[in-house]
Parts: structure tokens; C-alpha cells; sequence
């Protein structure tokens, strides 16, 4: 049976609110017991990660291709960048010429790119702001609200503020025989002198799932692989984040993300709340549960 990754309702979090900070602080008490220079303290009660960038940065030099960067002819600015210039923001368009992209996956990123152009897709979709899962690497893009972690002998929780979306990392050395595609994939990781988490995910849905947010699509051959690296002030975290996938791109990508410790316990945020099309402007449909969950 492939192991499964899982999605917390509000109502869920609520009721399994007085066990996370336990289950933070036996997971710290068990590194406090066994003293592993290799595992980085992720994980806390009273601190989550956050990133106020959207798009993913240029990984150091020296590993090949980096993500996909805008078209050219479309630079991109964001609403915070426009509002520090006093310019207005612009739409992600992706660079569809990109020779790292096999024709069929060019060829849909530039269908993407022409409907938004032409304004039958006002806001183009984008993971976080429609309340979807962002998918793997894609989740890690989730700007403005930290992640937090579990970590425990077995197994290592992400966990997003925004729709308390978890993510499971089994610590093992071996994926499940047969894998079922879905959201997060089956994701096994490990621990490296030094201090890096590092995690492999394969069994990626393809459906509304994108690596990046200039809609850059993907088979279900997808690999990840991801380091995590707390930087030695303490205060900063980073991933290193390669994705293979022969049936999309040409060669491995490899990109970055960085957080920023933040000094605040998890909040109750719900993304479907008051996001509604209130201007008309052809939104992708949020999410609904087709029955309930219990």
C-alpha cells in the first residue's frame, strides 16, 4: 500500500491542536535524549518558516539549468514590487521558448501564456491564491505564511499555515512497490552530516499541478529531490530543489528557496473564506469537497 500524505480540514486542526506542540516537544525531547549533529532543528511550537517570495531563485553556481524564468517580451512585477516602484504589476507569463522544455510542455505553457494575454484568464492560476496544493516542488512557493515542522524518529511533518496543509517525509531509505498519484507524491528523506534534510518525492498528480507559477507542467514521471539547510545564523532556511522529469524537460532543473525564521505559533487560516470572483474577472473555481469528510 503506498504510504498517503493528507490534507487537515480547519474543523481537524482544531481537534488535533493540543497534540501538535506535544508532539513538537517529544520529538526536541528526543533529540535532547540523542544527540545527532546530522538533524537540524526544524521543528518547533513557538517558530515556523516563512518566505515572502513567490518564484523560485537561482540555485548556486554550478547546477546546471535554474527555473524557468519570464518571457522576455513579458517582464514580471509583483504587487509588492510595484508597490515599492509606484509601476503596476503584470501577469506571470513563463518563458515557453525555453530549450530546456520538450514541445508538448512548451506548447502548453504558451496556450497558458495566449489566454492570459488576452485576458480570458484575468489573474492566471496559482496554487495559494486559488486554494489549492501547490505540489511538489510547487508547495514551497507558498508565500506570506510560514511552514512548520514535526519531526520524530519515523517520519517529518511539514505543515503550512495556509489550510493547515500537511505533508509527510517517511524516514526510510526505500519508496512503496506501487505509488498512486496524488497531491504531495510519496516522499522518503534522510538525514546528512552537516545538518541537511534531504527528501525524494516521486508519485506527483499532474492535474492543476505546476512546478513553478508560470504554470510549468509535468508527467508523472516527476522526481524531486529537495535539501534543507538551516544557514549557520540560525535564522535563515534553505532548499535546494532539482527536478527531473525525461518526458518535460531536456535536463534536470535545479532551483532555490529560502525562509526566514518566524517567532509566532501556527494561526487558523482559511484560504476558501471570502474568495469569491467578486469582479467578474473568470477566476479559476476554488476547490469543493463533492461530499463530506466525515
Amino acid at each position: 500500500m503506498p504510504r498517503s500524505n493528507n490534507t487537515l480540514s480547519a474543523q481537524r486542526l482544531a481537534l488535533a491542536g493540543c497534540v501538535i506542540p506535544g508532539l513538537v516537544a517529544t520529538a526536541a525531547f528526543t533529540s535532547a535524549a540523542q544527540p545527532n549533529n546530522a538533524v537540524p532543528p526544524l521543528a518547533s511550537a513557538d517558530f515556523g518558516w516563512q518566505s515572502n517570495v513567490a518564484d523560485w531563485r537561482d540555485p548556486p553556481p554550478g547546477y546546471g539549468h535554474g527555473p524557468i524564468k519570464p518571457d522576455p517580451a513579458h517582464p514580471f512585477t509583483s504587487n509588492v514590487e510595484a508597490a515599492q516602484t509606484g509601476t503596476q504589476p503584470t501577469k506571470r507569463i513563463g518563458n515557453a521558448k525555453d530549450p530546456v522544455l520538450k514541445p508538448w510542455a512548451a506548447a502548453q505553457m504558451q496556450a497558458s501564456n495566449d489566454d492570459a494575454l488576452r485576458s480570458e484568464m484575468a489573474i492566471p492560476f496559482a496554487a495559494q491564491a486559488r486554494c489549492y496544493p501547490g505540489g511538489v516542488p510547487g508547495q514551497l512557493l507558498y508565500p506570506f505564511e510560514p511552514v512548520y515542522f514535526i519531526q520524530t524518529p519515523k517520519e517529518v511533518w511539514m505543515m503550512w499555515q495556509r489550510d493547515h496543509m500537511v505533508r509527510r517525509i517517511f524516514l526510510t531509505d526505500q519508496h512503496s512497490e506501487y505509488v498512486t498519484p496524488s497531491w504531495f507524491g510519496e516522499s522518503i528523506g534522510h538525514y546528512e552530516d552537516g545538518g541537511t534534510l534531504v527528501v525524494d518525492t516521486i508519485g506527483l498528480s499532474t492535474k492543476n499541478s505546476y512546478i513553478d507559477n508560470f504554470r510549468t507542467p509535468h508527467t508523472e514521471k516527476l522526481h524531486v529531490v529537495e535539501r534543507f539547510t538551516i544557514e549557520p545564523d540560525g535564522k535563515n532556511l534553505t532548499a535546494i530543489v532539482k527536478v527531473e522529469d525525461p518526458d518535460t524537460f531536456n535536463a534536470p532543473l535545479t532551483m532555490q528557496q529560502r525562509w526566514f525564521k518566524v517567532d509566532s505559533p501556527m494561526k487558523e487560516t482559511i484560504c476558501a473564506e471570502n474568495n469569491k470572483d467578486y469582479f467578474n474577472q473568470g477566476l479559476f473555481p476554488i476547490p469543493e469537497a463533492e461530499r463530506p469528510d466525515f
